[in-house]
């Protein structure tokens, strides 16, 4: 057993891990800018599919309802987990967590070239852990407001994540929804390792201009 997960389910947890994934890889920066026919967003900027990239090319709407996609999948994918694993809804939401963020930075579609996971990251933890995903998200907006810079907020966002989820009094460091936030806040800062080697240059680009 796996977290109290008897082996006759696992089929089931791995078929929730695959929609996950499958729900996560949607690229809707990609297939936003393409109907709005603002071209291929990968030969735009960064060559990003999420919402900072969309935003370079100049149309907020679209930044934005490519920045409530992202984050609405991943809600998404643990809402699906909630309603078909209702045993081990648990170890089931966060399985999900996992593989939507997986799928939006791998998406096989795009030869596992995908985006950097902040949006589904924080929509994950939003429906697995409303608090501590209210916290990431104001982390996010306000060390990116007050730098200009989206990546920094992401970064502090999901750098605190692992402090966020203890619980005062009680560190459950073997919840499954821990392990969960501890894995996607480690890919999404290894997928913005690039980012940050341009932060401590000082060369990072701010909100609105182009680069990477």
């Amino acid at each position: 057993m796996i977290y109290g997960i008897p082996t006759y389910d696992l089929p089931l947890m791995a078929g929730v891990a695959f929609l996950s994934y499958l729900i996560g890889s949607i690229p809707f920066g990609l297939v936003l800018t393409a109907l709005s026919g603002g071209g291929d967003i990968r030969k735009i900027g960064s060559g990003n599919i999420g919402a900072t990239n969309v935003l370079r090319t100049g149309r907020r709407g679209l930044a934005a309802g490519t920045l409530a996609l992202d984050g609405t999948k991943g809600a998404f994918a643990v809402f699906c987990a909630f309603v078909l694993c209702p045993f081990h809804t648990l170890a089931a939401e966060s399985l999900a967590a996992i593989f939507a963020v997986a799928g939006h930075c791998f998406p096989v579609w795009l030869k596992f070239r995908g985006g950097k996971g902040v949006a589904t990251g924080l929509g994950c933890v939003l429906a697995l852990m409303p608090g501590v995903g209210l916290c990431c998200c104001a982390l996010w907006l306000i060390f990116a407001k007050v730098t200009r810079i989206s990546s920094a907020g992401a970064i502090v966002a999901f750098a605190a994540l692992p402090l966020l989820m203890i619980r005062p009094g009680r560190i459950d460091f073997s919840s499954p929804a821990y392990l969960a936030g501890c894995l996607i806040a480690v890919m999404i800062l290894c997928r913005h390792h690039a980012n940050i080697t341009r932060l401590l240059k000082g060369t990072e680009p701010r909100i609105g201009q182009k680069g990477t």
